[in-house]
């Protein structure tokens, strides 16, 4: 049997982010080959974390910098390793490479990080993204480990592009893989509330994500002050995980703004709301809260960083705009037109139906998976910038790793 080990930077946790909802789309695909699967994770589980074992799935608590995860990889001898983001492989990797050579290497980037920070490194600057920005030291980091995996699974076209032109990545070591989903049938859209049986604005995000915490501060700041004035009766309602006590100050209730927090259920919120508002400034990937608000018939007033890489060549369920008056008054159209907001919704269910099809992605994946390890030594034999990255970039990563071990052990010791 193929023994699949996914190592996660946190452990998922769908209810609270479109990250662990990606995570456990990744591993029912695995499931569909009947693949043992053992998560094995540095980090402590919060109470919204998934609960892997009712899967079947076997769980492991790891430790940075310490040997005993080589013990565990000869015990275990994984065909697949999958690392959760670049910062996971580069920890882990050269130990996989050491003690288990044979096996593929899968990278899910989740976002383009050095995307995401390049652009919030000039939000914070005030200045139009560019490629100084884009060119950051977490790109060094994050090209390095594309290429020391054998293929990288990405959520976004747009992030695939900027890989192959921007940084010259060969296409053959990534792979389009969008959101998973089960289609929405005639039946359900027509089971959800109408325009009329719905009220007010949602946004939701799991607020330790930087943008969605620096997209509330835009809305409170900037955009709902002038959203309100048009629209008397609305309310804004804010739902996400985590949030600290600089999030929870924005609340007041006298204009109409609401921090809700963690959401039970995110499809009930979704549902009860009218528009789902989504003006992020910065960020990279795909957004969930747009998926979910587009398999809950919930047209969106979003930015351009929103809706990126969410509709391809299709009608969004909604419109994209980034200036602020063009926002509102599109904001404020899409609140109050009836037939406008019928059409968006039905643009909607288009996107969701087409763009994210979970048969035919995770067809997709497994047959990439097969292929690759079907000829997993040619396709190295011409990736010789991973075997170069491979042989030096991680020596130092290798040593400084040992380095720590020890010292923790003398620390331990005294």
């Amino acid at each position: 049997m193929t023994n699949v080990l996914i190592i996660g930077f946190v452990w998922p946790e769908p209810k609270s982010s479109a990250a662990g909802s990606r995570m456990m789309q990744l591993i029912e695909a695995f499931q569909l080959q009947n693949f043992r699967i053992t998560f094995a994770s540095p980090s402590s589980k919060s109470e919204q974390a998934a609960d892997l074992k009712t899967l079947g799935i076997n769980e492991i608590t790891i430790e940075l910098n310490n040997s005993s995860f080589d013990v565990f990889l000869n015990e275990l001898q994984p065909n697949i390793v999958l690392f959760d983001r670049f910062l996971m492989e580069e920890q882990f990797g050269w130990r996989v490479t050491e003690h288990c050579p044979d096996a593929l290497k899968i990278l899910d980037t989740e976002d383009l990080h050095c995307l995401r920070k390049g652009r919030q490194q000039a939000y914070k600057d005030n200045v139009e993204f560019n490629d100084d920005y884009l060119f950051n030291d977490f790109a060094k980091r994050e090209i390095a480990s594309i290429y020391r995996c054998d293929v990288s699974v990405m959520i976004s076209e747009v992030e695939i592009e900027i890989l192959t032109q921007k940084f010259n990545v060969p296409e053959n070591l990534l792979l389009y893989l969008p959101f998973m989903l089960d289609p929405i049938s005639e039946a359900d859209q027509k089971n959800l509330p109408t325009f009329q049986e719905r009220e007010h604005f949602v946004t939701i995000g799991n607020f330790l994500h930087e943008p969605n915490y620096q997209s509330v501060l835009y809305l409170k700041q900037t955009l709902w002050p002038l959203i309100k004035t048009k629209l008397p009766k609305a309310e804004l309602h804010i739902y996400g995980s985590y949030a600290s006590q600089k999030v929870n100050q924005l609340h007041q209730p006298k204009d109409r703004f609401f921090i809700k927090g963690f959401a039970q259920d995110v499809n009930e919120v979704m549902r009860q709301a009218k528009v789902c508002i989504a003006p992020l400034v910065f960020g990279a990937g795909l957004k969930g809260k747009l998926v979910d608000a587009m398999s809950n018939g919930t047209p969106c007033a979003m930015s351009s960083i929103a809706a990126e890489g969410m509709f391809g060549t299709l009608e969004p369920n909604g419109f994209i705009a980034d200036n602020v008056d063009d926002f509102v008054l599109k904001t404020s159209e899409l609140y109050t037109n009836e037939a406008h907001w019928n059409k968006k919704q039905d643009f909607g269910f288009n996107s969701y139906n087409l763009r994210f099809n979970k048969l035919y992605f995770q067809q997709q994946f497994l047959l990439r998976i097969a292929s690759l390890q079907k000829h997993l030594q040619s396709h190295r034999l011409h990736n010789f910038t991973g075997t170069l990255l491979q042989h030096h970039s991680m020596q130092s990563t290798k040593f400084m790793s040992r380095w720590i071990e020890e010292k923790n052990k003398h620390n331990s010791s005294t």
